[in-house]
């Protein structure tokens, strides 16, 4: 009588690893559908800008329509709680900024657990914070404003995008290092912003490089210093705030991509990939750099790393200067 047993192991054998690999097959097929990328901010700033310059490229490398929502609104959570909500299928994806890493301690009571609900992708770019003041304003240079604003307590006006916005946070920062005191006049974006700092409402500006830069260039506003540890090269004249005596003073935003946490890992890997190989290329490296965005990429180990160590910087900032929100 034959014996079909080795030939019933081969094929009992067979049929196990066809189960196993068919998952990893089906998220092979990646992206077999149109990805949406959630924008938790108004079109045309910084975030929004971020969002687009990947926009093309994407949709070239991986042969799908990419989609951008802009979703606004208390300052990223909207859009971030419809990003953590959304299907963990890798259709889904949002671009954040610094503001994200803030929220955690601006806002007790989220819709969302950042550490369970979102993960991270990639870090796309770095944006240190450019100080500008009004051009009729009695201090021409950082130190001049710190003097200033010593012998002025109250008297030194400054703008944000935001309550709990980077901009907003780097200055109060910038207040606890100098042992000043300056009044905080919270916009809603930075457009209004740099309008009331021009028209002299408002005497000084932490903010993104991209609009402060193009305003300094064309005489609008004074370019006062760069909250880094190296100048920027599209305005390689102006100072580091270092390089001005005030050790230590760094502060920025950024943009990065998350996910929800659910998104399987090898989706979320060819994302950070797909992305990084983007940002790193010479013509965008070149297009950031004139926004005064350092390109950056990577793992998202990296990012989650990055998010927690910003997450814990700002919640001092906050905390120190007692920042709080009106929710």
């Amino acid at each position: 009588m034959p014996n079909f047993l080795p030939t019933r192991r081969r094929f009992v054998q067979a049929l196990g690893a066809a189960a196993v690999a068919l998952p990893a097959a089906a998220q092979g097929t990646w992206p077999n559908r149109p990805i949406r990328v959630i924008v938790p901010y108004t079109p045309g700033g910084f975030t929004d800008q971020m969002a687009r310059i990947v926009q093309a490229g994407l949709q070239n490398r991986l042969q799908q329509s990419i989609t951008i929502d802009n979703k606004p609104g208390a300052n990223s959570i909207i859009g971030v709680d419809a990003l953590a909500k959304a299907p963990a299928d890798g259709s889904t994806f949002a671009v954040v900024i610094a503001a994200y890493a803030a929220n955690t301690t601006l806002y007790p009571k989220l819709p969302y657990d950042p550490r369970k609900d979102l993960a991270g992708v990639t870090l796309m770019g770095v944006s240190p914070l450019v100080a500008a003041i009004n051009n009729e304003a009695p201090f021409k240079t950082a130190p001049e404003l710190v003097e200033h604003a010593k012998r002025n307590p109250g008297r030194v006006s400054f703008g944000s995008s935001g309550n709990g916005s980077a901009a907003h946070l780097t200055t109060e920062l910038f207040k606890t290092l100098t042992k000043t005191y300056m009044v905080h006049i919270p916009y809603r974006g930075a457009a209004p912003a740099q309008v009331d700092l021009i028209g002299g409402q408002i005497q000084l500006l932490f903010d993104a490089g991209q609009g402060l830069i193009n305003l300094g260039k064309q005489g609008k506003v004074r370019l006062i210093g760069v909250s880094h540890d190296k100048r920027l090269p599209a305005v390689a004249d102006v100072p580091t705030f270092i390089e001005q005596g005030f050790a230590g003073f760094t502060g920025s935003t950024w943009a990065g991509m998350l996910a929800p946490a659910a998104t399987p890992r090898d989706i979320v890997r060819r994302m950070a990939e797909e992305v990084t190989r983007i940002i790193r290329s010479e013509d965008i490296r070149a297009r950031l750099e004139g926004m005064g965005v350092f390109a950056a990429g990577g793992t998202p180990e990296e990012f989650d790393a990055f998010i927690g160590a910003e997450t814990a910087k700002w919640a001092k900032v906050i905390k120190d200067a007692g920042v709080q929100t009106s929710k």
